[in-house]
């Protein structure tokens, strides 16, 4: 008799998107549902019980996971979060030193074409960091830089931060103190814009000072 009876859920499709599949491991299509379980009679349902908690199901392996699980960035999103955070780091450094070093805005514009912005040359960089610098000037962020530079900076990397390996938020620190150091050492200025990014990404103070030094013995690669 146990075979004639069973309790399943019946689900029921409330939005199709793409997310990060756990269980492929990449980006993958996939259904948000809710449901409620039913007494099954030879697989018919014949009696509603209770509902189910909401979950969503991948569209090729077909597991079911929270919908927690779309809070996770898409391969494709989480690329280009980390291309606009590095964007936005270079004009940051480039913006807290000055724009008159030619070697800084090499070293900006090397950041900004290794980003995935190999289009991008000098006059560009220069003209968006013209635009931000100007926009909501009388506005200043808890680390003292003015304008729509510093909504930016925190757009791009506090959403970033907690994606990122320890690793990955160094590198993005790193990036900034290359283009501070490539006129030589760091200005007071710039050592304030490299703390904020350090706080964005939720670095502590100590490890933003030790990788700082660090940067003054070493060479980017």
């Amino acid at each position: 008799m146990t075979g004639l009876w069973g309790v399943r859920p019946r689900w029921r499709t409330d939005v199709l998107g793409e997310f990060f599949c756990p269980g492929c491991g990449g980006d993958r299509n996939y259904r948000r549902q809710h449901g409620r379980r039913w007494l099954r009679l030879l697989g018919t349902p014949v009696l509603p019980l209770g509902p189910v908690i909401g979950s969503v199901q991948c569209t090729s392996c077909h597991g079911r996971c929270g919908v927690q699980s779309l809070e996770q960035p898409t391969c494709v999103r989480l690329t280009g979060m980390l291309r606009d955070a590095q964007y936005t780091v270079a004009l940051a450094l480039l913006a807290a030193g000055g724009t008159g070093s030619r070697a800084a805005r090499e070293a900006a514009c090397t950041v900004v074409r290794e980003a995935g912005f190999e289009d991008c040359g000098e006059a560009q960089v220069l003209a968006a960091l013209a635009a931000l610098s100007g926009l909501g000037s009388e506005l200043h962020d808890a680390h003292g830089m003015a304008g729509g530079l510093a909504i930016e900076l925190h757009a791009a990397l506090e959403p970033l931060a907690p994606h990122l390996a320890l690793q990955g938020r160094e590198r993005l620190l790193l990036q900034g103190a290359w283009i501070a150091l490539a006129d030589g050492r760091y200005l007071p200025h710039e050592r304030e814009a490299l703390a904020a990014v350090g706080r964005c990404l939720g670095l502590a103070d100590a490890q933003v000072g030790a990788l700082l030094e660090a940067a003054t013995r070493s060479t980017p690669r």
